[in-house]
């Protein structure tokens, strides 16, 4: 018991000594993952400190019956593991809509929604010399909306991201 208790007193002491990498002022690119429907999003993000950032990300989806877009911005705060590693963690939120055409089900009925939603997001990143960014991160989603979309309820999304930073 001795030994958890030391263990765990020197990872929590040495996560608050951990200092932040200065980040990139900003960073553009690419965040790949399922999205709840939405894929790949255009990945936006803007440093506001030295040790957090908020970013801004845009997913667009068209098909053959279906139309929509998805919004989230995550305020992030930013530690340090080793050299060009780092790992963050932060809330957002965002909107999205649906447009959806079926008209095999419904005929002649065009149905669409909006909703809004709340996330967090936690995840791991490396930073190379050349100004590239690849990180992992988890987002759980909470969706408040109409079940006809099936986006009243609590999502998982797990993305590769890749930025240029400038």
């Amino acid at each position: 018991m001795k030994k958890i208790f030391l263990i765990a007193v020197a990872f929590i002491g040495g996560s608050m000594m951990m200092n932040a990498q200065d980040i990139a002022e900003n960073a553009i690119g690419l965040r790949l993952g399922d999205s709840d429907g939405f894929g790949a999003e255009v990945s936006y993000q803007r440093a506001l400190g030295a040790d957090n950032r908020l970013e801004l990300d845009l997913g667009i989806r068209s098909g053959d019956k279906y139309d929509g877009f998805k919004l989230a911005g995550i305020y992030q705060w930013v530690w340090n593991i080793d050299g060009g590693f780092n790992w963050y963690a932060g809330p957002g939120a965002g909107i999205a809509n649906y447009s959806y055409d079926d008209d095999y089900r419904l005929p002649n009925r065009d149905d669409s929604e909006t909703f809004v939603f709340i996330a967090g997001q936690v995840g791991i990143e490396y930073n190379f010399d050349i100004p590239l960014m690849l990180s992992l991160d988890f987002r759980p989603e909470l969706g408040f909306g109409d079940d006809y979309f099936g986006n009243d309820d609590l999502d998982f999304d797990i993305a590769l991201g890749i930025r240029y930073q400038f």
